[in-house]
């Protein structure tokens, strides 16, 4: 709990048995009060991993993209009553330290949103990451600013804050299962008028964190011209999307309920179930989407 307000804290997760022990070493636990996986079928250990460290976990039957992974990760922080949901990746690029940042600032209702940017500490790429990756995402952020009329520093980040009346106004069940999802996403808050805020986060690129390939990044950037320009011809009136209609799809929640003593946890919607508990048989595994967290 902080400052009255309730913080869940969502992981997407594929293939993040080696990170996940640190990265959820770093959270500030006195401050959160629930964690979630949800794991997109991974080929490794993730969900016994998750299993052992308390997490509440999910899992995707069948692998549901980086988008869709997202989308159960809200639907289940809300569901379980969260006020502030910030979403971390479990590959640890991205530092647990600032959580908590993060989360007051949205918790305060300075923010409807808060990004974690890489671009803003100005160490990137002695972070790690990949020059033309670095200048892509400058030129499409430029790109992004111009027609969505903001001033971020970045639009690629997988670190970000939400409040609760952000994730139920979006509609999200109308964005991609794929990378762009965090684009469209980011394009919805402008659009809607939600508030949005930056906080400097260092960010560490090694051989397990997640990252996607050349191929997936164009496609990526594509993805992400294709939203800038809707949202700008949407606004001209000159077209009517569907990521960017009031009467959206929005995620499906019920309102959360308090179960008694020793009563099971209440079934995932869709795809995601809960993690079984230890002991468990080995969940059936699909080919995977990408195969990352993220885009960055």
């Amino acid at each position: 709990m902080l400052l009255g307000k309730k913080i869940a804290v969502v992981m997407p997760a594929y293939n993040a048995e080696a990170t996940l022990r640190q990265t959820y070493a770093e959270i500030p636990h006195e401050y959160v009060d629930e964690v979630i996986l949800v794991d997109d079928g991974s080929a490794d250990r993730t969900v016994e991993v998750a299993r052992s460290l308390g997490v509440r976990t999910f899992v995707h039957l069948a692998n549901r993209g980086y988008g869709g992974n997202q989308k159960t990760c809200y639907t289940e922080a809300l569901r379980h009553g969260a006020d502030v949901v910030v979403m971390l990746h479990p590959d640890y690029q991205y530092s647990p330290k600032l959580l908590l940042a993060m989360a007051s600032l949205v918790a305060v209702g300075q923010y409807d949103v808060v990004l974690g940017s890489r671009i803003l500490c100005q160490s990137a790429i002695r972070g790690g990451m990949p020059v033309y990756k670095y200048v892509a995402n400058r030129a499409l952020t430029f790109f992004e600013n111009i027609l969505l009329g903001q001033k971020l520093s970045e639009y690629h980040t997988g670190y970000r804050a939400f409040s609760r009346q952000v994730l139920e106004t979006l509609p999200l069940n109308e964005n991609s299962d794929d990378f762009v999802f965090d684009n469209q996403m980011l394009a919805q808050i402008a659009y809607f008028g939600f508030r949005i805020g930056e906080v400097s986060c260092p960010t560490k690129y090694f051989a397990d964190a997640s990252s996607i390939n050349f191929r997936r990044s164009m496609i990526y950037g594509l993805g992400v011209v294709r939203t800038a320009l809707a949202f700008r011809l949407q606004k001209m009136g000159l077209i009517r999307s569907r990521i960017f209609d009031p009467n959206g799809s929005r995620l499906a929640v019920p309102e959360p309920a308090v179960p008694a003593p020793g009563v099971p946890q209440p079934a995932a919607p869709e795809s995601a179930v809960p993690a079984p508990p230890v002991p468990a048989p080995a969940v059936p595994k699909a080919a995977a989407r990408g195969g990352r967290t993220g885009a960055g």
